[in-house]
């Protein structure tokens, strides 16, 4: 794996190929609308065949592993190759983990991800900051050691997210959101970087946005475009200027199009030329 600073890749990525993030989440319900079984023979011919349409056109694939690992060490094999194979194509993978941990145990799942010598080795991963950001201390150590990226959870559009993420941090810890507080932790970690930093965030393509701050010199994963309500005015609404910093994710409205990887792909080139046409 290649030790150029996954911002700096990132942002070369985004260049060339545009702004959508396409998730590969082999759920149950679409692995039946392909006409597939709930198997994981279902799942490898799901997986790979996504894989063939969109990962040599988006910037950014991003498989959840959760929809691999309900299937044990079969389906582990499984995102294994579609790791290799999306990173052979040219995209970027993003693996959807959500870990978060304290010491040694925060350390192994960064080495499960991140470390060149495993076998579900990624560009970036998905990490979760609520047992307090420096419990991310050993992503962000291995990260840095790697050429990695990470995605830090801060104000995501799910319906349970503002119990925690818009709760007001004591005046000892600065006072604000913990939103803010996560972004402003980013900001840090990717200050005078260029062209960009390697510490990103993850914000829903559907959230409000109002009150923070998203000028963190990293990426943006922002889930909920297509489908869920998100659209590419919605990116520009919530990011301002750091819009072009976005990566819009989008699963099941490329998906559902499926086994018919032609359908696929003009939907990924459609959302493309959308996202470009809004963002510019």
């Amino acid at each position: 794996m290649t030790t150029t600073p996954f911002g700096e890749r990132f942002a070369a990525a985004l260049e060339s190929r545009g702004q959508l993030c396409v998730g590969i989440d082999p759920h149950a319900g679409l692995l039946h609308d392909w006409g597939l079984d709930d198997t994981v023979a279902g799942l490898e011919r799901f997986a790979l065949t996504a894989v063939e349409a969109v990962a040599p056109l988006c910037p950014v694939v991003k498989p959840q592993s959760a929809f691999y690992e309900r299937f044990g060490s079969r389906g582990i094999a499984v995102l294994e190759r579609v790791v290799a194979e999306s990173r052979a194509a040219g995209a970027l993978v993003l693996l959807d983990v959500k870990r978060g941990d304290i010491g040694s145990t925060s350390q192994a799942y960064a080495e499960a991800y991140l470390d060149p010598g495993s076998p579900l080795a990624s560009d970036a991963v998905t990490i979760s900051p609520y047992l307090g950001f420096g419990s991310l201390a050993p992503f962000v150590e291995t990260a840095r050691r790697h050429g990695a990226g990470l995605f830090v959870l801060a104000a995501t559009s799910n319906k349970e997210g503002p119990e925690v993420q818009h709760a007001v941090t004591a005046d000892e810890f600065g006072g604000r959101t913990v939103a803010s507080t996560m972004l402003a932790h980013l900001r840090d970690l990717n200050a005078g970087t260029r062209p960009l930093g390697s510490f990103g965030a993850v914000v829903g393509a559907t959230i409000d946005g109002s009150g923070l701050d998203f000028a963190i010199n990293g990426p943006v994963l922002a889930p909920g475009y297509g489908e869920q309500g998100g659209a590419a005015a919605d990116v520009r609404r919530i990011f301002g200027p750091s819009a072009r910093h976005v990566v819009a994710s989008s699963s099941r409205g490329v998906l559902r199009l499926g086994p018919d990887a032609a359908a696929m792909r003009s939907a990924v080139e459609r959302a493309t030329d959308d996202l470009r046409s809004t963002l510019g």
